[in-house]
């Protein structure tokens, strides 16, 4: 039930949906106001409540709960990301007007790289199981550093 051809489209409506906001929707730069960045969320909402209505439709009430739930708590975490942005742009000085480009690239450049790390490590974890065990080890000298147990 769980078709591959599902991600292929998953993957392409999320390409196009970039490429549509980059270069059609967005394609002059301008300040973004309150009032179109509330209905450019609402778009956004909207259509991963759609998508998650998609997965109660093909694979029941379990996968769509899950992917909401996801979605939830994404977008809740995604609200610290919005100071970190705003140090940065104001850090390096971009313009009010080429924020939202800015912004667009970077996400786009973050799930490519995502998505390659994860393909990667996978392809690791396939061919090399105890490459399991440096991973771990390199997570505890990584919260050892950043004093995570403390």
């Amino acid at each position: 039930m769980n078709s591959p051809f599902h991600w292929v489209e998953f993957n392409i409506f999320v390409l196009a949906a970039v490429a549509l906001d980059l270069f059609l929707f967005h394609r002059r730069p301008h300040k973004i106001g309150l009032r179109e960045a509330l209905l450019w969320s609402g778009v956004w909402i909207g259509a991963a409540v759609l998508f998650a209505a998609g997965i109660y439709h093909y694979y029941g009430a379990q996968p769509a709960l899950e992917f909401s739930t996801g979605y939830l708590i994404e977008k809740s975490l995604s609200v610290d990301n919005l100071f970190v942005f705003l140090v940065l742009f104001r850090t390096f000085g971009v313009a009010p007007e080429f924020q939202h480009r800015v912004l667009a690239w970077g996400i786009l450049g973050a799930l490519i790289m995502r998505g390659l790390m994860v393909w990667a490590g996978a392809e690791l974890i396939e061919r090399f199981t105890w490459i399991m065990y440096v991973f771990g080890a390199f997570l505890i000298y990584a919260g050892v550093q950043h004093d995570v147990f403390e």
